[in-house]
């Protein structure tokens, strides 16, 4: 069980990083965590939905790939609503 939390951070801090550079943001750690989170979820569901439950399951890489496009989608949905444009 802490392995797995800790898994989920490390992606987490990785994929926000990368979906930050992607956007043009400079956000904090701590943010980079939470949007990596929070777009593991989206981007989970999103290729889940698309290719089938198995598709969300794989190793460290596909799980930061799939991290990393529901952050800048997560992203991309808070610059529009906020009404920033990505650089």
């Amino acid at each position: 069980m802490l392995g797995a939390i800790i898994a989920w951070i490390i992606i987490g801090i990785i994929a926000g990083w990368i979906a930050e550079k992607i956007m043009g943001r400079n956000d904090s750690l701590l943010m980079n965590l939470i949007i990596g989170v929070i777009g593991a979820i989206v981007g989970g569901w999103i290729i889940g939905a698309i290719f089938g439950q198995d598709a969300t399951s794989g190793g460290w890489i596909w799980s930061i790939l799939v991290s990393v496009i529901g952050a800048v989608i997560l992203l991309a949905i808070v610059n529009a609503i906020r009404g920033r444009t990505a650089r």
